[in-house]
């Protein structure tokens, strides 16, 4: 069986179940794998402080690939290991091209996430549930006009997200943004939004360096994810799991589709290409 050092993990729709919580199947095969010495590395698009204290607590992580692969962040240092924001201006112009439709935006600067105050006013309106909406009003600050406080920093943007109410409308604009922004990478990670990152910011990206800085051979890495958001890194790792949950489009990049978040199909994974080889 192929030596595997590094475990890469999404959060949200992957390591967690739909509630939010590490099911304690979850939690004990990751204890498992990190007792055995293998780097256990969280991978989501969230910035650190917004990731559930959960995984924060986690004693044997180390590292963390945060933002979408914005930024890859050192646990113990407390400091960013490598990271590729948006320049401040080119963040403006996508801002200004959804101000045209229905929609209301984001972004990532300094990890911490940041939104135009009558944007944050009516995110339950854009919400697509009570978790998305809990981690809005909890995890931004809301400023006058989100545009001119970046222009006013002049500081590079880690991400910029967008939150859609017409799901037609929504799949629309995944198919034209990256035409239109062929210098960043489009992507989404949950069923209403639309994501902007650096050209050089992928979870696939950032696993390659954090692997090369380890000095663990990347065909040497293992890989989870649902949603499109990782699928650079499903086809990066030595060994790429798609979730039961997953769009197809996400388990046809993958090399082993599990059981669903749910069902703890992290750990079902992980039996059978660590230990168990169970089906």
């Amino acid at each position: 069986m192929r030596k595997i050092k590094l475990i890469a993990l999404d959060l949200d729709g992957t390591l967690l179940d739909p509630d939010k919580r590490l099911s304690e199947e979850n939690a004990a095969a990751l204890a498992r794998a990190a007792e055995e010495g293998i780097e256990i590395v969280p991978a989501t698009g969230r910035f650190y402080r917004g990731m559930p204290p959960v995984i924060r607590d986690l004693p044997y992580v180390r590292y963390v690939i945060t933002v979408n692969g914005a930024q890859v962040f050192d646990v113990i240092r407390q400091e960013t290991v490598c990271g590729s924001e948006i320049p401040w201006q080119r963040a403006v112009a996508v801002m200004e091209r959804m101000d045209e439709p229905d929609v209301i935006y984001d972004c990532y600067q300094d990890g911490w996430g940041w939104m135009t105050q009558a944007f944050y006013d009516k995110a339950e309106q854009y919400a697509a549930n009570v978790h998305s909406l809990d981690m809005i009003k909890n995890l931004r600050t809301p400023v006058p006009e989100l545009k001119a406080t970046l222009k006013e920093r002049a500081k590079g943007v880690q991400k910029i997200q967008v939150f859609f109410r017409d799901m037609d409308f929504r799949a629309e604009m995944l198919r034209a943004l990256p035409q239109e922004f062929p210098d960043l990478v489009v992507t989404s990670s949950i069923v209403n939004n639309v994501e902007f990152n650096s050209r050089e910011a992928t979870k696939g990206i950032a696993l390659g360096k954090l692997a090369a800085r380890l000095g663990i051979p990347v065909d040497e890495t293992m890989a989870f994810g649902d949603d499109d958001n990782d699928i650079t890194m499903l086809r990066a790792a030595g060994i790429g799991v798609a979730m039961g949950n997953a769009p197809e489009t996400v388990k046809q990049a993958a090399d082993y589709v599990t059981d669903d978040c749910g069902n703890s199909g992290v750990a079902h994974a992980l039996r059978y290409f660590l230990w168990e080889k169970e089906p």
